[in-house]
Protein backbone atom coordinates (compact mmCIF):
# COMPACT_ATOMS: atom_id res chain seq x y z
CA UNK A 1 0.00 0.00 0.00
CA UNK A 2 1.56 3.35 -0.70
CA UNK A 3 2.50 5.70 2.09
CA UNK A 4 0.55 9.31 2.62
CA UNK A 5 2.35 11.89 0.63
CA UNK A 6 4.82 14.81 1.92
CA UNK A 7 1.82 16.60 0.03
CA UNK A 8 -1.20 15.17 1.66
CA UNK A 9 0.02 16.07 5.04
CA UNK A 10 1.29 19.57 4.04
CA UNK A 11 -2.44 20.13 2.70
CA UNK A 12 -3.95 18.35 6.01
CA UNK A 13 -1.80 20.48 8.31
CA UNK A 14 -2.64 23.91 6.72
CA UNK A 15 -6.20 23.39 6.38
CA UNK A 16 -6.15 22.55 10.16
CA UNK A 17 -4.15 25.16 11.46
CA UNK A 18 -6.78 27.85 9.39
CA UNK A 19 -9.47 25.83 10.81
CA UNK A 20 -7.65 26.32 14.43
CA UNK A 21 -5.88 29.78 14.53
CA UNK A 22 -7.25 31.80 12.01
CA UNK A 23 -5.21 34.44 10.31
CA UNK A 24 -3.49 36.24 12.76
CA UNK A 25 -2.39 39.53 12.41
CA UNK A 26 0.60 40.06 14.23
CA UNK A 27 1.83 36.92 12.10
CA UNK A 28 3.97 37.44 9.43
CA UNK A 29 1.72 36.98 5.95
CA UNK A 30 3.40 36.26 2.10
CA UNK A 31 -0.05 37.61 0.83
CA UNK A 32 0.92 41.16 2.35
CA UNK A 33 4.30 41.04 0.55
CA UNK A 34 2.50 40.20 -2.34
CA UNK A 35 -0.14 43.15 -2.40
CA UNK A 36 2.90 45.42 -1.60
CA UNK A 37 4.79 44.19 -4.45
CA UNK A 38 1.50 44.79 -6.56
CA UNK A 39 1.24 48.42 -5.66
CA UNK A 40 4.36 49.45 -6.28
CA UNK A 41 4.67 47.75 -9.92
CA UNK A 42 0.98 49.65 -10.05
CA UNK A 43 2.35 52.20 -9.86
CA UNK A 44 5.52 52.05 -12.00
CA UNK A 45 3.08 50.55 -14.55
CA UNK A 46 -0.48 52.23 -14.88
CA UNK A 47 0.36 54.93 -17.22
CA UNK A 48 0.51 56.20 -20.97
CA UNK A 49 -2.03 55.12 -23.70
CA UNK A 50 -4.84 52.36 -22.90
CA UNK A 51 -2.87 49.54 -25.67
CA UNK A 52 0.47 50.30 -23.52
CA UNK A 53 -1.79 49.68 -20.07
CA UNK A 54 -3.45 47.18 -21.25
CA UNK A 55 0.42 45.32 -21.87
CA UNK A 56 1.88 46.58 -18.94
CA UNK A 57 -1.19 44.71 -17.19
CA UNK A 58 -0.77 41.55 -18.84
CA UNK A 59 3.00 41.73 -17.65
CA UNK A 60 1.98 42.28 -13.86
CA UNK A 61 0.16 39.46 -13.76
CA UNK A 62 3.10 37.05 -15.57
CA UNK A 63 5.31 38.88 -13.21
CA UNK A 64 3.23 38.80 -9.59
CA UNK A 65 1.96 35.20 -10.20
CA UNK A 66 5.12 33.78 -11.77
CA UNK A 67 7.35 35.29 -8.85
CA UNK A 68 4.78 34.06 -6.41
CA UNK A 69 5.11 30.24 -7.63
CA UNK A 70 8.72 30.84 -7.85
CA UNK A 71 9.71 32.13 -4.54
CA UNK A 72 7.39 29.37 -3.04
CA UNK A 73 9.12 26.61 -4.99
CA UNK A 74 12.71 27.78 -3.90
CA UNK A 75 12.07 28.57 -0.18
CA UNK A 76 10.21 25.05 0.33
CA UNK A 77 12.85 23.44 -2.02
CA UNK A 78 15.85 25.27 0.54
CA UNK A 79 13.58 24.16 3.55
CA UNK A 80 13.84 20.57 2.76
CA UNK A 81 17.45 20.55 1.87
CA UNK A 82 17.70 21.67 5.13
CA UNK A 83 15.67 18.35 6.99
CA UNK A 84 12.55 17.46 5.41
CA UNK A 85 10.81 18.08 8.51
CA UNK A 86 11.34 21.50 7.97
CA UNK A 87 10.39 21.26 4.38
CA UNK A 88 7.31 20.00 5.98
CA UNK A 89 6.32 22.83 8.00
CA UNK A 90 7.37 25.46 5.57
CA UNK A 91 5.05 23.91 3.07
CA UNK A 92 2.19 23.32 5.86
CA UNK A 93 2.71 27.41 6.76
CA UNK A 94 2.64 28.39 3.32
CA UNK A 95 -0.62 26.32 2.53
CA UNK A 96 -2.32 27.73 5.59
CA UNK A 97 -1.76 31.32 4.64
CA UNK A 98 -3.52 30.76 1.44
CA UNK A 99 -6.76 29.59 3.29
CA UNK A 100 -9.29 32.08 5.13
CA UNK A 101 -11.82 29.45 6.42
CA UNK A 102 -12.00 30.72 10.09
CA UNK A 103 -11.64 34.15 9.40
CA UNK A 104 -14.09 34.30 6.28
CA UNK A 105 -17.00 32.88 9.54
CA UNK A 106 -15.38 35.24 12.16
CA UNK A 107 -16.01 38.55 9.41
CA UNK A 108 -19.71 37.04 9.65
CA UNK A 109 -19.84 36.77 13.14
CA UNK A 110 -18.37 40.16 13.37
CA UNK A 111 -21.83 41.14 11.45
CA UNK A 112 -24.38 39.30 13.00
CA UNK A 113 -22.93 40.16 17.09
CA UNK A 114 -24.39 44.25 16.34
CA UNK A 115 -27.33 43.03 14.41
CA UNK A 116 -28.77 40.88 16.99
CA UNK A 117 -28.05 43.88 19.55
CA UNK A 118 -30.31 46.17 16.83
CA UNK A 119 -27.32 48.33 16.25
CA UNK A 120 -27.65 48.98 12.48
CA UNK A 121 -24.83 51.67 12.45
CA UNK A 122 -22.04 49.14 13.76
CA UNK A 123 -23.52 46.31 11.34
CA UNK A 124 -23.25 48.60 8.33
CA UNK A 125 -19.93 49.62 9.32
CA UNK A 126 -19.07 46.03 9.98
CA UNK A 127 -20.01 45.00 6.85
CA UNK A 128 -18.51 47.97 4.89
CA UNK A 129 -15.43 45.63 5.79
CA UNK A 130 -16.18 42.91 3.92
CA UNK A 131 -18.14 44.62 0.92
CA UNK A 132 -17.56 47.71 -2.05
CA UNK A 133 -21.08 48.55 -1.65
CA UNK A 134 -22.23 51.65 0.38
CA UNK A 135 -23.57 50.24 3.16
CA UNK A 136 -24.19 53.13 5.22
CA UNK A 137 -28.23 53.20 4.34
CA UNK A 138 -28.77 49.89 4.30
CA UNK A 139 -31.81 48.17 6.12
CA UNK A 140 -31.26 44.89 8.02
CA UNK A 141 -32.30 43.19 4.96
CA UNK A 142 -29.78 44.50 3.01
CA UNK A 143 -27.28 43.81 5.79
CA UNK A 144 -28.03 40.29 5.73
CA UNK A 145 -28.12 39.96 2.24
CA UNK A 146 -24.54 41.58 1.84
CA UNK A 147 -22.98 39.04 4.49
CA UNK A 148 -24.42 35.78 2.85
CA UNK A 149 -23.62 37.06 -0.46
CA UNK A 150 -19.89 37.85 0.63
CA UNK A 151 -19.69 34.29 2.77
CA UNK A 152 -20.98 32.23 -0.49
CA UNK A 153 -18.40 33.89 -2.95
CA UNK A 154 -15.98 33.96 -0.86
CA UNK A 155 -16.18 30.03 0.33
CA UNK A 156 -14.79 29.78 -3.06
CA UNK A 157 -12.12 32.19 -3.43
CA UNK A 158 -11.19 31.71 -0.35
CA UNK A 159 -11.27 28.12 0.93
CA UNK A 160 -11.85 26.10 -1.62
CA UNK A 161 -10.02 27.48 -4.97
CA UNK A 162 -6.57 27.88 -2.64
CA UNK A 163 -7.71 24.43 -1.05
CA UNK A 164 -7.71 22.39 -5.18
CA UNK A 165 -4.80 24.85 -5.69
CA UNK A 166 -2.72 23.26 -2.72
CA UNK A 167 -3.67 19.58 -3.71
CA UNK A 168 -3.06 20.31 -7.37
CA UNK A 169 0.79 21.79 -6.79
CA UNK A 170 1.90 22.14 -3.45
CA UNK A 171 2.34 25.71 -1.83
CA UNK A 172 3.55 27.31 -4.66
CA UNK A 173 0.45 27.07 -6.96
CA UNK A 174 -1.45 27.62 -4.04
CA UNK A 175 0.41 30.55 -3.30
CA UNK A 176 0.24 31.62 -7.00
CA UNK A 177 -3.45 31.28 -6.93
CA UNK A 178 -3.14 33.84 -4.15
CA UNK A 179 -1.70 36.12 -6.59
CA UNK A 180 -4.11 36.34 -8.74
CA UNK A 181 -6.58 36.32 -5.97
CA UNK A 182 -5.14 39.58 -4.90
CA UNK A 183 -4.24 41.02 -8.26
CA UNK A 184 -8.25 41.33 -8.68
CA UNK A 185 -9.10 42.62 -5.53
CA UNK A 186 -6.56 45.40 -6.21
CA UNK A 187 -6.29 46.28 -9.43
CA UNK A 188 -9.36 44.19 -11.08
CA UNK A 189 -11.96 46.67 -11.20
CA UNK A 190 -13.63 48.28 -14.65
CA UNK A 191 -13.18 51.66 -14.01
CA UNK A 192 -11.47 54.40 -15.36
CA UNK A 193 -8.02 53.46 -13.57
CA UNK A 194 -7.82 49.93 -13.86
CA UNK A 195 -10.23 49.14 -16.82
CA UNK A 196 -7.21 48.61 -19.16
CA UNK A 197 -4.58 47.89 -17.01
CA UNK A 198 -7.09 45.24 -14.56
CA UNK A 199 -8.68 43.35 -17.43
CA UNK A 200 -5.65 40.69 -17.47
CA UNK A 201 -5.74 40.18 -13.72
CA UNK A 202 -9.66 40.31 -13.63
CA UNK A 203 -10.00 37.41 -16.74
CA UNK A 204 -6.95 35.32 -14.55
CA UNK A 205 -9.28 35.59 -11.52
CA UNK A 206 -12.30 34.14 -13.06
CA UNK A 207 -10.29 31.48 -15.42
CA UNK A 208 -8.47 30.10 -11.67
CA UNK A 209 -11.90 29.93 -9.95
CA UNK A 210 -13.70 28.41 -13.01
CA UNK A 211 -12.93 24.85 -11.91
CA UNK A 212 -13.65 25.17 -7.79
CA UNK A 213 -16.90 27.07 -8.88
CA UNK A 214 -18.39 25.00 -10.11
CA UNK A 215 -16.92 21.99 -7.78
CA UNK A 216 -18.92 24.28 -4.96
CA UNK A 217 -22.17 22.93 -6.09
CA UNK A 218 -22.07 18.83 -5.38
CA UNK A 219 -20.07 20.34 -2.29
CA UNK A 220 -22.78 22.92 -0.82
CA UNK A 221 -25.62 20.86 -1.82
CA UNK A 222 -24.04 17.86 0.15
CA UNK A 223 -23.53 20.11 2.79
CA UNK A 224 -27.20 21.45 2.58
CA UNK A 225 -28.11 17.42 2.61
CA UNK A 226 -26.00 16.97 5.52
CA UNK A 227 -28.23 20.08 7.39
CA UNK A 228 -31.29 18.90 6.16
CA UNK A 229 -31.85 22.19 4.11
CA UNK A 230 -34.37 22.03 0.68
CA UNK A 231 -31.63 20.45 -1.73
CA UNK A 232 -33.48 19.84 -4.54
CA UNK A 233 -35.13 23.52 -4.74
CA UNK A 234 -31.71 24.72 -4.22
CA UNK A 235 -30.41 22.72 -7.10
CA UNK A 236 -33.58 24.25 -9.38
CA UNK A 237 -32.05 28.01 -8.12
CA UNK A 238 -29.17 26.81 -9.34
CA UNK A 239 -29.83 25.61 -12.30
CA UNK A 240 -32.34 28.56 -12.86
CA UNK A 241 -30.50 32.10 -11.56
CA UNK A 242 -26.41 31.21 -11.73
CA UNK A 243 -26.01 31.84 -15.42
CA UNK A 244 -27.25 35.33 -14.82
CA UNK A 245 -24.96 36.06 -12.32
CA UNK A 246 -22.60 39.36 -13.41
CA UNK A 247 -19.00 37.08 -12.80
CA UNK A 248 -19.06 34.05 -14.20
CA UNK A 249 -18.25 32.21 -11.68
CA UNK A 250 -19.83 33.80 -8.33
CA UNK A 251 -23.37 32.51 -9.53
CA UNK A 252 -22.83 29.35 -8.75
CA UNK A 253 -21.96 29.46 -4.89
CA UNK A 254 -24.99 31.95 -4.20
CA UNK A 255 -27.77 30.52 -6.35
CA UNK A 256 -27.09 27.52 -4.24
CA UNK A 257 -26.46 28.78 -0.93
CA UNK A 258 -30.02 31.34 -1.68
CA UNK A 259 -31.68 28.24 -2.52
CA UNK A 260 -30.65 26.15 0.62
CA UNK A 261 -31.51 28.77 2.58
CA UNK A 262 -34.53 29.94 0.70
CA UNK A 263 -34.19 33.32 0.48
CA UNK A 264 -33.60 35.94 -2.22
CA UNK A 265 -29.82 37.20 -2.79
CA UNK A 266 -29.15 39.87 -5.41
CA UNK A 267 -30.79 43.27 -6.55
CA UNK A 268 -30.40 46.66 -5.95
CA UNK A 269 -26.71 47.48 -4.49
CA UNK A 270 -25.32 51.34 -4.67
CA UNK A 271 -21.59 52.02 -5.23
CA UNK A 272 -20.36 55.29 -4.93
CA UNK A 273 -23.37 56.45 -4.60
CA UNK A 274 -24.90 55.41 -7.64
CA UNK A 275 -27.58 52.07 -7.92
CA UNK A 276 -26.22 48.96 -9.76
CA UNK A 277 -28.38 46.29 -10.28
CA UNK A 278 -27.58 42.66 -9.31
CA UNK A 279 -29.58 39.43 -10.96
CA UNK A 280 -31.19 37.92 -8.27
CA UNK A 281 -30.61 34.31 -7.32
CA UNK A 282 -33.25 32.25 -5.45
CA UNK A 283 -36.75 32.87 -4.47
CA UNK A 284 -38.08 34.77 -1.22
CA UNK A 285 -39.62 32.18 0.43
CA UNK A 286 -39.27 33.66 3.71
CA UNK A 287 -38.24 37.31 4.94
CA UNK A 288 -34.34 37.65 5.01
CA UNK A 289 -33.38 38.27 8.73
CA UNK A 290 -30.09 37.81 11.05
CA UNK A 291 -30.72 33.85 11.44
CA UNK A 292 -29.60 33.47 7.73
CA UNK A 293 -26.05 34.24 8.60
CA UNK A 294 -26.25 32.04 11.36
CA UNK A 295 -27.65 29.22 8.90
CA UNK A 296 -24.98 30.61 6.19
CA UNK A 297 -21.94 30.43 8.53
CA UNK A 298 -22.83 26.84 9.70
CA UNK A 299 -23.39 25.51 5.86
CA UNK A 300 -20.19 27.34 5.10
CA UNK A 301 -18.56 25.61 7.72
CA UNK A 302 -20.24 21.88 6.78
CA UNK A 303 -19.07 22.46 3.50
CA UNK A 304 -15.59 23.56 3.84
CA UNK A 305 -14.92 20.06 5.82
CA UNK A 306 -16.41 18.72 3.31
CA UNK A 307 -13.89 20.14 0.93
CA UNK A 308 -11.28 18.70 2.95
CA UNK A 309 -12.05 15.01 1.86
CA UNK A 310 -11.57 15.65 -2.64
CA UNK A 311 -8.44 17.62 -2.38
CA UNK A 312 -6.88 14.97 0.38
CA UNK A 313 -7.91 12.21 -2.14
CA UNK A 314 -6.34 14.65 -5.21
CA UNK A 315 -3.22 14.78 -2.94
CA UNK A 316 -2.98 11.32 -2.86
CA UNK A 317 -3.65 10.27 -6.50
CA UNK A 318 -1.23 12.24 -7.34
Amino acid sequence: MPSISFLTVAVLIGFLLDQIIGDPRSWPHPVVGIGKVIAFLEHHFNHGSSEARRRRGVLLTILVVGGSYLLTWVVIWGARRVHPLFGLGVSAYLIFTTLSGKSLLDAGQTVIKPLKLGDLDKARQRLSWLVSRDTGNLSVGEIVRGTVETLAENFVDGILSPLFYAALGGAPLAMAFKAVSTLDSMVGYRNERYEEFGWFSARTDDWANYVPARLAVPILLLAGWLRRLPVRHAYRMWKRDASGHPSPNGGNPESVVAGLLGIRLGGINIYHGKPHHRAEMGDALHPVNATDIVHCRILIRTATWLSLLPALLLTYIR
